[in-house]
């Protein structure tokens, strides 16, 4: 589709505020992968909608997710950055590839499992379908890899046994994505329970920091993190409080584990956490403050809206135009 260049492609809910463990594991990489790849960035929307959403709140968050791609430095002329429900092609391939996806496959699914626990209320069809609207969106731009972190690994893996099976009937159709993951800040842990990732909808906001936090409550959160037993600066598997620290310092330091056991040799963790919100309120900002430059333009976001929606859907429309035609559906232009 684009000549030799390779096609990266990733999407971010709207619903919550996004948390450091977004921007570390996903958001800030992105930038790097738009001077490598051809690159679309989606506000998955339609993602949104499995667990309830406040219409309002939803609509809002979408153009605040929007901001936040580009004030983390992606620039609408280098990257596709568009709303997912603006672009009908990928609620029509998702209907297709639900007949190519098995009910088993679906069932393993583990976020399907967490998220049915959790919203026992409202198991709906939509939470366990999830993850073919996943495969859509990344299928229809014919993607060659996928920044994702640990946690959606499982659902790029079905995603590419879903392409492989509709390649075996139709012969080269889609392109088999590759996931690739971020090399530090994979997984960022909730800061009161450090085995638990950080989730932007945990009901503890003492837990999470959140891209938009101000700089007193960044520093606050951490200073209240919880540690390990012992003062030892020092990472290792019965010290998940301190091993979490570590890597979010490392992740906007760039030091490995290792010199920052060193520099924090013979201190306590209360210097250490201090170090920690002090770095990352610094990283995050130009950030904020690009954020609020943004949203103070309303118009300039919806005309990003409307010029990315239309590219994407240029692109979009041709895998899902050539799908069509497979399965011998009457196209008449």
């Amino acid at each position: 589709m684009f000549g030799d260049q390779k096609v990266c492609f990733s999407g971010v809910q709207p619903s919550g505020n996004l948390t450091i463990g977004n921007y570390l594991g996903a958001i800030r990489n992105f930038s790097e992968f738009s001077e490598l790849y051809k690159t679309f960035y989606c506000v998955v929307d339609e993602h949104a909608i499995t667990v309830r959403q406040n219409p309002a709140e939803l609509r809002r968050r979408t153009y605040e997710t929007l901001a936040l791609y580009m004030a983390c430095g992606l620039d609408p002329e280098k990257n596709t950055l568009y709303v997912q429900s603006m672009v009908h092609e990928h609620a029509e391939l998702a209907w297709i590839l639900n007949c190519y996806t098995m009910f088993g496959e679906l069932s393993r699914m583990t976020q399907f499992k967490d998220k049915s626990t959790k919203h026992a209320d409202n198991v709906n069809a939509g939470l366990f379908t999830y993850p073919v609207l996943m495969a859509a969106d990344i299928l229809l731009y014919q993607t060659d890899v996928v920044p994702v972190g640990i946690d959606q690994k499982q659902h790029v893996e079905l995603c590419r046994d879903i392409a492989t099976r509709v390649n075996q009937i139709y012969p080269d159709l889609f392109t088999i994505p590759e996931p690739i993951m971020p090399k530090s800040g994979k997984k960022i842990m909730s800061l009161v329970e450090p085995t638990k990732k950080m989730s932007k909808s945990d009901e503890n906001t003492n837990a999470v920091v959140y891209i938009l936090d101000d700089r007193d409550a960044i520093i606050r959160k951490f200073k209240r993190a919880v540690t390990d037993s012992g003062a030892e600066v020092r990472a290792a598997e019965d010290k998940p409080g301190v091993t979490n620290l570590m890597t979010v310092y490392s992740c906007f330091t760039g030091k490995s584990m290792e010199e920052i056991e060193r520099e924090f040799a013979g201190k306590g963790y209360g210097d250490f956490k201090l170090a920690v919100g002090e770095v990352t309120a610094d990283a995050l900002a130009p950030v904020q403050k690009r954020f609020a430059e943004l949203m103070a333009d309303k118009a300039a976001l919806e005309a990003q809206m409307k010029k990315g929606a239309e590219e994407a859907s240029y692109y979009a429309r041709r895998t899902l135009s050539k799908m069509q035609k497979k399965l011998g559906f009457v196209q008449i232009h």
